[in-house]
């Protein structure tokens, strides 16, 4: 069976609305981009100048197969153990994909950032941050924060503000630098899609993967450190 192939049309008026078809599908497509560029304008910081704040919230980015965190991980948790030592946060929320027994990206993160200056007994570690919205939502209703310095990579940290905060975490986001490498790429590139879902998780708020029942951690993390 033969597959017809797609015609140019032939009359100014067809090709006029094929153009205004496509024209139009690429603004729709676009259009959850723009949301999160409008939406977190102003809650933008560098580690420099982010608001003093109780909890820091590092998401996810992977391991190597021995278990170690990927340099892309590792940078999100150098700016969380830079905050903690410069006293704009007190505890470090780590969450991430804890879905199989070999694969625990919140063990892991933690034993990151005690090698790095930030106290054991400062770091809480949700086990079911399978998704940004996932981790965002449990941050609420699970450990109960509700502000909080985000930190990711710059072209996921948009995303990830807009969503805590239709989450109902007031957040600030800190994008940390990354090389330019294929991985960047394929991120930059990945978060154009990621924004329709985003927009969607925004609007009709769905339960995460896994929510359970609230965990106390964050809350005795800040009173022991005071």
């Amino acid at each position: 069976m033969r597959i017809r192939r797609p015609r140019w049309p032939r009359t100014r008026t067809g090709q006029r609305r094929l153009v205004q078809a496509v024209m139009a599908g690429c603004v729709l497509a676009l259009l959850p981009s723009a949301w999160l560029y409008v939406s977190t304008a102003d809650r933008l910081r560098t580690t420099a100048d982010v608001p003093r704040t109780e909890v820091a919230v590092v998401f996810g980015a992977g391991l190597w197969k021995h278990g170690q965190p990927t340099p892309y991980l590792a940078h999100r948790l150098d700016a969380a153990a830079t905050l903690y030592r410069a006293g704009r946060i007190e505890v470090v929320l780590v969450t991430g994909d804890n879905s199989r027994e070999d694969y625990d990206e919140p063990d892991a993160m933690r034993a990151y950032l005690t090698k790095h200056g930030v106290p054991h007994a400062r770091i809480v570690s949700d086990y079911a941050g399978f998704d940004t919205w996932d981790s965002c939502v449990r941050a609420k209703k699970i450990f109960g924060v509700d502000r909080a310095v985000l930190i990711s990579q710059g072209f996921h940290i948009r995303r990830a503000v807009a969503l805590c905060r239709a989450a109902g975490v007031e957040s600030y986001g800190v994008g940390v630098d990354a090389e330019h490498d294929a991985t960047w790429y394929y991120g930059g590139t990945r978060e154009v899609f990621a924004a329709g879902k985003a927009a969607l998780d925004a609007v009709f708020r769905p339960d995460p993967r896994f929510l359970g029942p609230k965990e106390p951690g964050v809350a005795r993390a800040l009173a022991a450190g005071r």
